[in-house]
């Protein structure tokens, strides 16, 4: 008698293998390839809040206005694919009271700014191509890199035009949902220049001047989904002022707030996002490679056993010995 291995043990000890050698593929190859910054991305943050601003019509500042913060990112679909690696996305942040809004011409709001960013889709740095403007630095620039760790991070503030480094605070819930949350503040900085009536910087005898814009943050504050470094809550401080050529102090107020944040519809936005597409990082990354490679191996330990067994099946007729004759 002599043992062959059947049909279907070696089908479970292939099945097992494959399963085996798709396990890292997942977890090497394929969820690296997810993990990548989208390049059709179309999105509005809209962040609310109260504070005083400068009010042209009247020609001084004006407190307790409601201000609203809207800013909206496209993707330039093909100038991407034309980079071959970066993702180009187009930028405008509005600021508007509501004397503003609803606002036919977004030019008509109370600020209105386009931009913008190309980042590398991998690591989320910046990439200076495609038209970039202005020249982004930092990390981190409206989203944060994948895989995001307790550690410090340089985040691109546009208003500054530069980068302000956020701590790591620990952890905090938005809507339920764990993030990691950041903190940081951008001291008074000269970042510009603007031409204005000269009784605005205090110098009524001068018809128009070249005042100093000076910025600065009372606080910024980013809750961020650890997998895909999507920003679900957004807190932002903006003090924005004109001085006199040479001064050292504020002479008009243009934008002062404490407080603007994420409304709830953003919000949750934001996080309903963030579980969908962290929930499918983590099933391409940990949960099909870890179950793929459970199964493979059990399949492939019995595959291998049940070849080794095999089946008895009887020697063939032509080798046996023939029967004694008298």
């Amino acid at each position: 008698m002599r043992r062959t291995a059947s049909p279907s043990s070696l089908v479970i000890l292939g099945v097992g293998t494959f399963l085996l050698v798709l396990a890292p593929m997942l977890a090497w190859y394929v969820q690296p390839r997810a993990a990548v910054n989208p390049i059709d991305i179309d999105t509005t943050a809209v962040y609310t809040g109260t504070g005083s601003v400068f009010d042209v019509e009247e020609v001084k500042t004006v407190p307790d206005q409601r201000i609203t913060i809207t800013q909206r990112v496209r993707g330039d679909v093909a100038d991407s694919e034309r980079s071959g690696k970066a993702a180009v996305w187009d930028v405008t942040t509005s600021v508007d009271t509501d004397k503003s809004l609803p606002a036919a011409d977004p030019h008509d709001a109370l600020d209105f700014t386009p931009h913008r960013w190309v980042s590398d889709r991998r690591t989320n740095r910046p990439v200076h191509c495609c038209g970039e403007k202005p020249y982004i630095q930092g990390e981190a620039y409206l989203k944060f890199p994948f895989d995001v760790h307790k550690r410090d991070y340089r985040w691109w503030d546009n208003t500054l035009g530069g980068a302000v480094t956020l701590h790591y605070r620990g952890g905090k819930k938005v809507r339920g949902y764990e993030g990691y949350r950041f903190t940081g503040t951008v001291p008074a900085t000269k970042n510009g220049t603007r031409l204005v009536p000269g009784a605005i910087v205090d110098q009524p005898k001068r018809p128009q001047v070249v005042a100093e814009e000076w910025y600065s943050n009372h606080g910024i504050e980013l809750v961020v989904d650890q997998a895909t470094g999507r920003v679900l809550y957004a807190q932002t401080g903006p003090r924005q002022t004109l001085r006199a050529p040479g001064g050292k102090k504020d002479a008009a107020v243009l934008l002062d707030s404490r407080k603007i944040e994420f409304t709830a519809g953003t919000q949750k936005f934001a996080v309903d996002q963030a579980r969908k597409d962290s929930g499918q990082l983590r099933l391409v990354g940990r949960t099909l490679p870890v179950g793929a490679a459970v199964l493979g191996f059990v399949l492939a330990a019995v595959g291998a056993v049940l070849v080794v067994r095999g089946r008895p099946r009887p020697e063939a007729s032509g080798s046996s010995r023939a029967p004694l004759t008298t």
